[in-house]
């Protein structure tokens, strides 16, 4: 595993972002983890995860690409903080953009803010998880029906590794759902790998118990080739 990727498990633990115990996702399915990117809640921790986005966008898809789309409310400072990153890093000065959840029906009005997308512009997508590819079929025609653009791919912070609507992971039939690529900073794999009876900071944060539980969870949810 590249040393990055460890670097950014370890940082999702420090944030509190990376949760064991009992939830359910957006999707309705009943889950010992979760990963909920509303806990990075300072600019240190931003810029950081901001960082790591850049690290897995630069590695996955490069940058040529026009805008960085972040779906609302969690995608909102998610473009913010990889755009930011993205042009300290690599002087690529990419637009960022997310929509509103209610139109604005004053000012400039409209269901968009940030950079507008024109006809021509590639949108690369940016989401916190995908676990059934919910939130992404609700993204996609939304963005389509801003211009004659294209949108190139998705990224996530945590590819979760279980079935969307069939029996292929939920990236990888999203991708070929909507001809794009997609790509995440690290998979759930590589985070058991991590942390897997692995002390951090004097505590195990994946046991044999929680282990099991996750084992578990994807008899009944993983993708399946």
């Amino acid at each position: 595993m590249e040393q990055y990727k460890e670097e950014f498990i370890h940082f999702m633990v420090d944030s509190e972002v990376l949760k064991f115990g009992d939830f359910v996702t957006k999707s309705g399915r009943k889950t010992p983890f979760f990963v909920n990117t509303g806990f990075y809640r300072t600019g240190s921790q931003l810029k950081k995860l901001g960082e790591y986005y850049a690290r897995a966008i630069e590695s996955t898809f490069g940058t040529d690409f026009d805008i960085l789309f972040g779906p609302a409310y969690k995608g909102i400072p998610l473009s913010v903080a990889a755009s930011i990153a993205l042009s300290e890093r690599d002087g690529v000065d990419v637009g960022y953009c997310a929509n509103r959840k209610e139109e604005k029906d004053h000012g400039e009005g409209g269901k968009l803010l940030g950079a507008p997308i024109k006809d021509g512009d590639r949108v690369l997508i940016i989401e916190d998880v995908t676990t059934a590819g919910t939130s992404i079929r609700e993204t996609y025609p939304l963005i389509k029906a801003q211009a004659d653009c294209s949108v190139v791919g998705l990224i996530v912070s945590v590819d979760r590794q279980e079935r969307g609507t069939g029996n292929k992971g939920a990236l990888e039939e999203i991708g070929e759902t909507f001809g794009m690529k997609t790509g995440a900073i690290v998979t759930m794999s590589e985070v058991v790998e991590a942390l897997w009876n692995k002390p951090y900071k004097g505590l195990t944060v994946i046991d044999d118990e929680i282990k099991g539980r996750i084992d578990d969870y994807y008899k009944e949810y993983g993708a399946r080739k």
